[in-house]
């Protein structure tokens, strides 16, 4: 196998780096910050607990919700563009300030869908805890939180 001289490992190296470079000046997406409390809100819906309400926003809010905590590299392509098509799917999966729009079938199945996602291990995403160290669940505070929505699922069924 043959390798590069070292002329053409310099050579693209800089055509990277020009790159890198360039796409900064590409239009970064829209943040997703909202001053207002929605009227929609979980929070609005049920009576929550500021220890569960607590793990939920250090936990699931930034991706699920309208108001993201942004984090330092938000503002560096191509990790804006990352992160912006990851809360996008994430507030169309689930999006706790908009909860109480949601038709009674909706509420019922995202509750459950919670209750089995956290107990799984599945939410937080993985990938979302490398980066953040307060969306790792103990098992106390995923217990909290299974416990906190399996609640409101049986309170939804009668």
């Amino acid at each position: 196998m043959k390798y590069l001289p070292k002329s053409k490992w310099k050579k693209a190296g800089l055509i990277l780096l020009l790159i890198f470079v360039l796409i900064q000046f590409y239009p970064r997406p829209r943040k997703n910050i909202s001053s207002v409390q929605s009227s929609n809100s979980i929070e609005q819906l049920y009576p929550i607990q500021d220890s569960i309400l607590q793990v939920l926003k250090a936990a699931c809010y930034d991706c699920h919700s309208n108001n993201t905590n942004y984090p330092w590299y938000s503002n560096i392509q191509p990790a804006a563009w990352f992160l912006n098509r990851h809360i996008i799917e994430g507030k169309a999966e689930l999006n706790f300030d908009e909860f109480g729009a949601y038709s009674k079938r909706r509420q019922q199945s995202k509750l459950k869908a919670i209750v089995n996602q956290v107990k799984d291990g599945e939410m937080p995403l993985t990938s979302y805890k490398l980066l953040h160290k307060k969306a790792r669940l103990s098992g106390k505070e995923r217990s909290m939180i299974t416990k906190w929505f399996m609640e409101k699922y049986d309170a939804s069924r009668n």
